[in-house]
C-alpha cells in the first residue's frame, strides 16, 4: 500500500489491488507519479454528482501516449479514510460540485 497526500495534506490510501486495475488500461502504465501530482497539484477537485463521498481531482497533461488530457483520480472519502478508486486519462472534466478551487 501506498500512502500519498492530497492538496489539503488528507492522507490517501493507493493499496496495490487498486493500483493492478489502474494499470489494467495501458495508457495508465507509467502515470504513477502522475496520480501522486494530480492529487498533491490539482487544477480542479469535484464532488460526485452520483456519489457524495466521491471526490475527482483533475490534473491537464499534455503529453501522454494518447494526446493531451486530463488525468482524473478518483477518489472515496469515509469516515476517518481516504482512499484511490480509481485514475484514468479523459478527454474533459466531468461535472460535479467544484469543491476547490473555490472561485475562478
Amino acid at each position: 500500500m501506498i500512502l500519498l497526500r492530497d492538496f489539503q495534506g488528507m492522507e490517501v490510501r493507493l493499496t496495490e489491488e487498486r493500483l493492478e486495475h489502474i494499470l489494467e488500461h495501458s495508457e495508465m502504465t507509467g502515470r504513477e507519479g502522475a496520480i501522486e501530482e494530480t492529487l498533491r497539484t490539482p487544477e480542479r477537485v469535484l464532488e460526485s454528482l452520483f456519489d457524495s463521498e466521491a471526490r475527482l481531482y483533475y490534473r491537464f497533461y499534455r503529453e501522454t501516449t494518447v494526446g493531451a488530457k486530463y488525468l482524473c483520480v478518483v477518489v472515496k472519502i469515509t469516515q476517518g479514510d481516504a482512499f484511490v478508486l480509481t485514475a484514468y486519462l479523459t478527454d474533459s472534466v466531468k461535472r460535479g460540485w467544484r469543491l476547490w478551487p473555490e472561485t475562478e
